[in-house]
């Protein structure tokens, strides 16, 4: 097998090696059954349980009250933009979004399809370099809930600490969820596609009170319900089965290396040996204001065009891949999910300091 590189990718992004060493085992032989994850049945209890399993981890992990469901659909996260006020919003009821970027961009668009929505914050003007305090909007009395996109993949930005509000809070958690603890009973649901922080693409989780399973209008689609799918485990029709067997073995490898706690820790020890470079000088510029900066994707500049492209090329070149910023921004982005190593971030933030000594601007 070739050396790995570090892959510094927004997603489909870095996954644990040994739960890809496991899975190379697995595609050929699961669990010694003598037939291989992909093609066992959904139906068989040796799949049964594997899903079983990564409701139990999530659950344990993240502190899931007993009265929310939890699912794994397909779709995307981007599916979870309209299912969510197409199941809560019946009858044209009011949400309250905080467009803070790409996807909260693309979840308002898709959330006006069936109900009344206002924008009570948006920093687009800013360039989505920032995120808002609870004191910079209101929530309208009458509004179901206030939805909002917990960190920002493309411009580095993240909310901490969450939102408060006395309405519940909707979000989409596709590029942090499990990094960080937070109170799952203070949302009505939460989404997070599987391709950044639990495996590969494929899967969404969807964790959901279970009261707001029966407000979905009748006229909404069978398979756009999320009763539909809560009332049969999520295996109303064939789940995806390889993407539920990794989030479970991710689980696995998170729980057995101290649970999101300890991964919270090393998360920030890892943002901050990239932000200390930046924050040394003006040759690297951070995208996100302080207060609002990512510890997952840490999207910067260099002092020019030329000197971004010759940045990523030379970096590659060294093993460290998929620096590129996103095209809306240009520049550099570093995304360091919860598996990406410790020893990847310091092999960049040596190379920015050494790239900077030898290519002044």
């Amino acid at each position: 097998m070739g050396e790995r590189i570090y892959n510094f990718s927004p997603g489909p992004a870095t996954l644990p090696l040994e739960v890809l060493q496991q899975a190379r085992e697995d595609i050929i032989n699961f669990d010694n059954s003598g037939i291989g994850i992909c093609e066992i049945s959904h139906r068989s209890k040796e799949f049964m349980r594997v899903a079983a399993e990564a409701e139990e981890l999530m659950r344990e992990l993240l502190g899931i009250p007993g009265n929310y469901k939890v699912l794994f659909l397909q779709g995307g996260a981007s599916s979870q933009f309209f299912m969510v006020p197409m199941n809560l919003l019946g009858g044209g009821k009011k949400a309250t979004y905080l467009n803070t970027g790409t996807w909260s961009k693309k979840s308002i668009k898709e959330a006006q399809l069936f109900g009344n929505i206002e924008v009570a914050f948006s920093s687009e003007n800013e360039k989505f370099n920032r995120v808002p305090t609870d004191d910079e909007y209101a929530v309208s009395a009458d509004s179901e809930y206030l939805y909002f996109v917990s960190n920002n993949t493309i411009f580095g930005t993240q909310f901490d600490p969450i939102p408060q509000s006395e309405k519940m809070l909707v979000s989409d958690m596709s590029s942090d969820i499990l990094s960080r603890n937070f109170d799952v009973s203070k949302f009505g649901l939460i989404f997070a596609g599987a391709q950044k922080n639990m495996g590969p693409s494929g899967a969404t989780t969807v964790i959901i009170r279970d009261d707001l399973l029966d407000r979905v209008p009748e006229n909404t689609p069978t398979m756009l319900k999320y009763k539909t799918h809560a009332d049969k485990d999520s295996m109303f029709n064939t789940p995806p089965t390889f993407s539920i067997y990794i989030i479970r073995n991710v689980l696995k490898w998170l729980k057995n290396n101290g649970g999101i706690a300890a991964i919270e820790k090393k998360n920030k020890e890892k943002a901050m040996l990239i932000y200390d470079v930046i924050d040394a000088g003006d040759y690297y510029r951070g995208h996100a204001l302080k207060d609002s900066r990512s510890m997952m994707n840490i999207a910067f500049n260099l002092p020019t065009a030329e000197l971004e492209a010759a940045f990523i090329q030379e970096a590659a070149a060294k093993g460290l891949n998929g620096l590129k910023g996103h095209r809306s921004i240009g520049g550099c982005r570093a995304s360091i999910y919860n598996a990406f190593p410790h020893e990847g971030v310091v092999a960049l933030s040596r190379f920015m300091l050494e790239f900077q000594k030898n290519n002044p601007a």
